[in-house]
């Protein structure tokens, strides 16, 4: 009794007549051998963090680098001007980058109008004209052009496709109303000099609408005339977009800086630093309560860009009216991050903006634009930036690990052909033991049935 029992515990152990589970088995041994790989990906996790966080870093850099380029610019938003008129329903302005704060008195006495013609009315833009008559458009000081009326050219559609045709200074239209058709022959510009006429008309039956004429201005009391109601060179750097006529009525014009834009930028300047001196200090942030620190707080480059970014708040010029940030109403607070005093800062930009485009770009981008810009060159440089070598860094090493997955895949998989078939034998061989158990216990025991009765 003692060997047939010691028989039974056996096949239990290897299973009973039920044999084994051979895919658990096998998947048990490869989960096993997949230990490394599991430490493989758990890095992996972290590389594809480290370059996440790297990317927005790279990105919050860009943001900032793109708007001290904007600072930097000689004939940008730092030299921007505006021209404010008293009475825009008369006049209004625009100023070019650069133009010196200046006050004008300007009277519009005449507007610049553009010459015209309108033909008699026909029933219809199709209606056939006279055959074999003409007539003639002169532009200003030029040689006539005649215009046939002829088969094929004979009615207000076909003569204002010719007319535009030929380029003479003069555009021809078909206006249609209750009355009929008309053709309306148009002066490309205003002035007297683009004026033309029309002449030597036997069939068509022409009427001036408009004679073109100079606008007539006083720019600060000197008598200036134009062909266009927008006048360009009266005033450096300015142009005067004239919109209506007021004899003797002075109206005041002020140019100066563009306050409003150039604080704007300067704004967005100091909007992007905090956003990356933030997401900087991040890193370097541990949360007790989830025992996590920052991504990249071993990070050497952003240790070294934090480092930069507080020291370049500090910036000082070595001349000008405005050296430090501080004097244009801009001050750091204790975590690294700027602040804007508008009030300050406006008053800069009205006072001397010249002087706030000089702390910017220096004499010859070697402001504090210059400086900032450069420095965070050294980090997000296409080729060579300390960013870009991280990241280069972190995708070589992430795919080590996915070859080293891949070659230890291939491995398991022939491992668990392997496996599978030797677990089947030793199914097949679990299986046939109760059969052969009977078997030995009839070898050992041949009078079993006879004792027992």
């Amino acid at each position: 009794m003692g060997t047939t029992s010691t028989l039974n515990s056996v096949l239990s152990a290897l299973g009973g007549s039920t044999g084994i589970d051979v895919t658990s088995a096998v998947n048990a041994i490869l989960y096993a051998d997949r230990a490394p790989e599991r430490a493989w990906q758990a890095q992996q996790t972290t590389f594809s963090n480290e370059t996440s966080a790297l990317n927005q870093l790279q990105t919050e850099s860009s943001n900032l680098s793109n708007d001290l380029s904007t600072l930097q610019d000689p004939t940008g938003v730092l030299t921007s001007a505006v021209a404010t008129s008293t009475n825009s329903s008369l006049l209004t302005a625009s100023a070019v980058p650069g133009t010196p704060s200046s006050g004008h008195l300007i009277t519009i006495n005449k507007l610049a109008v553009t010459g015209s013609w309108y033909s008699a009315a026909q029933t219809s833009s199709s209606s056939t004209l006279t055959d074999g008559t003409s007539f003639q458009i002169t532009v200003g000081s030029g040689s006539a052009a005649t215009i046939m009326v002829a088969p094929g050219n004979d009615t207000l559609d076909e003569l204002a496709a010719s007319i535009n045709s030929q380029s003479l200074g003069v555009t021809a239209n078909v206006v249609s109303d209750s009355s009929g058709a008309r053709l309306s022959l148009v002066a490309d510009n205003s002035g007297s000099a683009a004026d033309f006429t029309v002449s030597n008309d036997s069939s068509v039956s022409f009427t001036r609408a408009n004679t073109g004429t100079d606008a007539s201005i006083k720019v600060d009391g000197v008598p200036i005339t134009s062909a266009s109601n927008t006048v360009t060179g009266a005033l450096s750097g300015i142009t005067l977009n004239l919109q209506g006529a007021a004899t003797g009525t002075e109206i005041g014009l002020q140019v100066g800086p563009d306050t409003a834009s150039i604080s704007s930028a300067i704004n967005s300047f100091v909007s992007d630093y905090n956003a990356l001196i933030t997401n900087v200090n991040s890193q370097f942030t541990y949360n007790q309560a989830t025992n996590v620190a920052g991504t990249l707080q071993q990070d050497s480059a952003v240790q070294g860009l934090q480092s930069q970014l507080l020291e370049a708040s500090n910036y000082l010029s070595s001349s000008g009216t405005y050296t430090t940030l501080t004097s244009l109403g801009i001050t750091t607070n204790s975590d690294g991050t700027l602040a804007v005093n508008s009030s300050t800062l406006d008053d800069a930009i009205e006072t001397n903006s010249t002087a706030v485009a000089s702390f910017f770009q220096g004499t010859a981008n070697n402001g504090f634009a210059g400086s900032l810009s450069s420095t965070l060159n050294t980090y997000t440089d296409p080729t060579e930036g300390a960013f870009t070598v991280d990241l280069q860094s972190i995708s070589s090493e992430n795919q080590d690990l996915t070859d080293e997955t891949n070659t230890l895949e291939l491995y398991l998989s022939s491992q668990q052909t392997i496996l599978t078939a030797q677990y089947n034998a030793a199914d097949i061989a679990i299986q046939q033991l109760p059969e052969q158990i009977k078997q030995v216990q009839a070898l050992l025991n041949p009078n079993s049935d006879s004792s027992s009765s």
